[in-house]
């Protein structure tokens, strides 16, 4: 059974930083694409960056280029998001994903469809106040 636990959340004020971490106990871990996705309150779950493990390719929401920086350590099985020049709009609950699968690299993929993801964690929460 694959479980995924998410650490890192926390209250911080705009233009703060925090790193979220995401711990995975799976085999092979290089194997697989690790997703970051976040719930706002009344919003619908959306996609935040993704990383295929083996090769390190990346892929980011327009919302958060140039400020997350999503990377792995494979001798930890861990994914991170580090979130820097935090804004208001950021807070939500923010969940990994782990996938199994293999398919076209882009984001109509890899951070549009959940399907896509075969695990879920349970979410940390990060509120940034103004």
């Amino acid at each position: 059974q694959v479980q995924l636990e998410e650490s890192g959340g926390g209250l911080v004020q705009a233009g703060g930083s925090l790193r979220l971490s995401c711990a995975a106990s799976v085999r092979t871990f290089k194997y697989y694409t690790m997703g970051w996705f976040r719930q706002a309150p009344g919003k619908e779950r959306e996609g935040v960056s993704t990383i295929r493990i083996e090769d390190g390719s990346m892929l980011y929401a327009d919302s958060v280029k140039g400020r997350f920086t999503i990377s792995a350590d494979n001798a930890k099985n861990a994914v991170y998001l580090q979130m820097n020049s935090l804004k208001p709009e950021d807070t939500a609950v923010y969940y990994c994903g782990l996938s199994f699968l293999k398919g076209y690299w882009s984001t109509t993929y890899w951070l549009d469809v959940q399907d896509m993801y075969d695990y879920w964690g349970q979410g940390t929460q990060v509120t940034v106040s103004s």
